[in-house]
């Protein structure tokens, strides 16, 4: 009866009050914020990890820009059936490129956190165009401008410099580089297609994504698909490739 009478006086007075509220509030924030300044002896870091290369990353903002992450999360769950549905689960380092994450919470449509490689690129296509063509339940709005679009590559060493601030380890030579590395990745015929795989490695895919000879925003937003859960191999070897900073 005590402690409901103190709270009842506590009420009465508005300062009391209000300085309660603050502690309480201070104790929840220091819980919140004191383990991020030990989050660099914390996270573990991939050491096959490389960066989205400009045509993934022109995709990936059209991904965001077409509202594609509402209805598909890109975390899978330490769960069983998530991860026989789905793959290796997500791992916390996998993200670190990523401004903003794309972890979601809904899923309207499955997660595509490990889609990459799983289908070809003429189905991505056929996907995009006409959800329906290769997927007959499906609710998912159809894109048919992609295939005609223009990607826009001008700006894309703005892009890659503004990701440089927020820790992305991109070079000076990746930033000025960056539209003509767009456009040949998706041309591997080019003059400029070594220099692709030379800044951003071998395992860079190079190949007409959308299967014409036009780089368009399809061409984009499939290498970026096809990238997904492919930017390291450590979520299919986690002991072997993990390492702490």
């Amino acid at each position: 009866m005590a402690l409901f009478k103190a709270h009842y006086n506590l009420e009465k007075n508005s300062i009391a009050l209000v300085i309660g509220i603050i502690l309480a509030a201070s104790v929840g924030g220091i819980v919140e914020i004191a383990p991020l300044f030990t989050i660099d002896e914390t996270v573990e870091t991939l050491p096959d990890m490389r960066v989205y290369t400009p045509l993934e990353l022109a995709g990936r903002n059209i991904y965001i820009r077409e509202g594609c992450y509402a209805c598909h999360s890109q975390m899978i769950r330490t769960l069983r059936d998530e991860v026989e549905r789905y793959g290796p689960y997500s791992l916390a380092a996998e993200s670190q490129y990523d401004h903003p994450m794309l972890w979601g919470s809904k899923r309207t449509g499955p997660d595509i956190a490990r889609l990459g490689g799983k289908y070809s690129d003429d189905w991505h296509v056929a996907h995009l165009i006409n959800p329906r063509a290769v997927v007959p339940t499906s609710i998912m709005p159809a894109y048919p401008w992609l295939a005609t679009a223009p990607l826009a590559v001008d700006d894309l060493g703005a892009h890659l410099a503004a990701l440089r601030t927020l820790g992305v380890p991109y070079t000076d030579e990746m930033i000025a580089n960056a539209p003509r590395d767009a456009e040949a990745q998706a041309n591997p015929d080019s003059a400029g297609a070594a220099g692709v795989t030379e800044r951003y490695g071998e395992a860079t895919t190079l190949r007409r994504f959308s299967g014409t000879p036009r780089l368009t925003e399809m061409d984009a937003v499939v290498a970026y698909l096809q990238v997904l859960g492919q930017l390291t191999q450590a979520p299919y070897a986690p002991d072997a490739m993990l390492e702490q900073p």
